[in-house]
């Protein structure tokens, strides 16, 4: 996956300088909870890599990670959306 910041660059054969953004690479593998902010996302990370540490879960670690999250985050009384 790619995300756009902002640049310029001149492309080889091209006479005007075009205005691009620049590319930048985002982790492979990170996946994203949708509907929480970026405290509760590390919170998912963390909640993760415990479980598969501990084999507790097995293949469901993803899963019961982003469960828990969600679940704490519904019990603070947020939105779906932060």
């Amino acid at each position: 996956m790619y995300a756009w910041l902002t640049g310029s660059r001149r492309l080889p054969g091209k006479k005007a300088l075009l205005i691009l953004k620049q590319w930048r690479v985002i982790m492979p593998g990170k996946k994203h909870v949708r509907g929480v902010g970026d405290k509760e996302q590390r919170q998912y990370e963390h909640i993760k890599e415990a479980a598969q540490k501990s084999g507790r879960y097995g293949k469901r670690a993803e899963e019961v990670a982003a469960r828990t999250v969600l679940k704490q985050h519904k019990e603070k009384g947020h939105k779906k959306d932060h």
